[in-house]
């Protein structure tokens, strides 16, 4: 069994940026990816603002070589996990045995849209071809097919969390010595589905979102995909290049206190952060950054920081929320900001909570709200918290 497991490439696609470089800068220049929905059609496009990535369908297809048709969640997932495998550097990689570990929550729902469309109006109408790949787990094996991966293969969906438990699955198949490398993370895009359903809960913020302020009043959904290589030891001892760091705890949770709401105490993410902390042998004081669920949501910030305030006083680490840059990628999310996380402890960084001008009474914290250089990072806690009370956490360390 191998006793770690190391992060050897990263990819992402988001609102902020086509690849890991321009997120990273759109981060640095604190530029958010907000703004009125052009790819998506909906009643609510001039109403609801989203953070929609800046390609076309057409783009998309035309960069990985797949179907225009395909399902944009596949586009996405393609496009970012790629861009990982390639910057993982494995000079042969089928010599090793591949995994690939992907979560999403709306699978082909934007296809399928479009046939319902048509269907209802004519019950001959319709393009069967749209709905074809419709299921969560047919996204996964497009992909997984077009990167060659025959070893290994699941999907994950357990709503917001989805991703970040696909990257710890992965961990684990790593370290049973099940599998020497896996790509995982999660990808999901915008659909009338989606943003309907939110809509109808009513946490949609009308304006672009801010995560523990005292006046937030919502989230903006958005979409994308990340990934990460993770590899054994011995892998990575055999790699050319620096792996960016150690996956070195995580853990889920599950309250079960309401289908759709966190609970008010934040049991399940004070578990998930505790479970995490205990499997990678670390105290509350050794971590340097928190990467928030922060939604921007009444209830899961006031429960996210209850936990926080309950598990580090009173040393509270920096931290801050990056959905007010990439907003809630949903399915995506998890990975998306793992892959901020470990690039924060490779090189030391400290993203900020955008538009926070009131911190939340109820909490003896602040999060940052300038991009930080420099810092010293060994440890950072990236949290993921999902409908139905499904909460994990992650940890990335200096490898």
């Amino acid at each position: 069994m191998s006793a770690s497991v190391y992060v050897a490439g990263l990819g992402l696609i988001s609102a902020i940026g086509k690849n890991v470089s321009e997120n990273l800068a759109s981060l640095e220049q604190e530029q958010a990816g907000m703004g009125e929905m052009h790819v998506l059609s909906s009643v609510h496009q001039k109403k609801l603002p989203v953070a929609e990535v800046a390609m076309s369908n057409e783009e998309l297809a035309a960069q990985t070589g797949m179907p225009v048709g395909i399902s944009r969640t596949a586009l996405l997932s393609l496009v970012a996990a790629e861009e990982a495998l390639k910057d993982a550097g494995l000079e042969d990689p089928d010599s090793v045995r591949k995994g690939f570990v992907s979560a999403n929550t709306v699978g082909g729902m934007d296809k399928s849209e479009s046939f319902f469309a048509e269907w209802l109006t004519n019950n001959r109408g319709g393009r069967l071809k749209n709905i074809v790949h419709h299921e969560c787990g047919s996204i996964t094996e497009l992909v997984a097919d077009r990167l060659g991966i025959r070893d290994y293969m699941a999907t994950i969906s357990t709503a917001c969390s989805s991703s970040a438990n696909s990257i710890f699955f992965g961990a684990r198949l790593i370290r049973q010595g099940i599998l020497d490398l896996v790509i995982a993370g999660g990808t999901d895009a915008l659909t009338r589905f989606t943003l309907n359903g939110f809509n109808t809960l009513m946490i949609l913020d009308r304006e672009p979102c801010k995560p523990f302020d005292e006046e937030r009043k919502g989230l903006n959904l958005g979409e994308g995909a990340g990934y990460l290589v993770l590899v054994s030891e011995r892998l990575a001892a055999s790699l050319k290049k620096d792996v960016y760091c150690m996956l070195s705890g995580y853990c889920n949770a599950n309250d079960a206190y309401h289908q759709t709401a966190s609970s008010p105490d934040g049991t399940g993410s004070y578990l998930a952060m505790k479970g995490a902390l205990e499997k990678s042998g670390l105290k509350p004081e050794d971590v340097n950054y928190i990467n928030l669920h922060g939604t921007g949501t009444q209830n899961n910030d006031i429960a996210e920081g209850t936990a926080i305030k309950l598990l580090f006083q009173p040393h509270f680490p920096k931290m801050s929320s990056t959905k007010s840059f990439t907003g809630h990628t949903l399915g995506a999310s998890g990975a998306v900001e793992a892959v901020f996380s470990a690039l924060s402890v490779r090189h030391g960084l400290i993203y900020p909570n955008l538009r926070l001008t009131k911190p939340m009474h109820e909490l003896p914290f602040v999060p940052e709200k300038r991009f930080l250089k420099n810092q010293l990072i060994r440890h950072v806690l990236s949290n993921s918290f999902g409908f139905g009370g499904n909460c994990s956490s992650l940890i990335f360390s200096k490898a």
